[in-house]
């Protein structure tokens, strides 16, 4: 997603001149800035995206998920009530962004609609957007750093161990999906 903001290179807009006189040019900066809008919003839905916070943080993914976690590194009953907490605090946090990032997202579907999209504006909301995705950044990595002051090395070890293979996992069951629904469209 950090792409496709790089890519907007809104900051070259202001160059663009009199948009009267390149009317191709305005065009492309505003099917650029709808396809920007377009991919954070689905950026944002996308389960385990930015946007979701339905009890799931870092990579911890459901509470089901943290609990067999926990289990596979031998977690003792109080380390599972300090990472809890943790994850509960986060969790309100990241409600916060998320009502923040969901108004960046209005005012981008409410920038794009005017007649006439002010790039300086665009910037702007850009520039919002991205220090809400840094500090979105910053507070799941505290949330990791505090998780793992909780937890043994060996059990550090284990966990990642553990979400290596969910990841190969599930990029297993992915491309899986993917070879049916290419099967389905022939």
């Amino acid at each position: 997603m950090k792409n496709t903001l790089s890519a907007l290179h809104l900051s070259r807009l202001p160059a663009l001149g009199n948009p009267l006189r390149h009317p191709l040019r305005l065009l492309a900066a505003t099917a650029l800035l709808a396809l920007s809008a377009g991919a954070l919003q689905v950026a944002h839905a996308a389960p385990g995206g930015p946007g979701d916070h339905a009890g799931h943080s870092w990579a911890m993914g459901s509470p089901r998920h943290l609990e067999r976690l926990l289990d596979s590194v031998d977690a003792t009953a109080e380390q599972r009530a300090q990472i809890r907490q943790i994850l509960a605090t986060a969790r309100e946090a990241g409600r916060a962004q998320h009502d923040q990032g969901r108004s960046l997202r209005e005012q981008a579907a409410t920038l794009f609609a005017q007649p006439t999209v002010d790039a300086r504006a665009a910037e702007a909301l850009r520039q919002q957007m991205l220090a809400q995705h840094d500090q979105a950044s910053k507070r799941q990595l505290q949330t990791m750093l505090d998780i793992s002051r909780v937890l043994t090395p060996e059990q550090r070890q284990k966990m990642a161990e553990r979400m290596k293979q969910r990841r190969a996992m599930m990029e297993r069951h992915r491309g899986e999906r993917e070879g049916m629904e290419g099967q389905r469209q022939r």
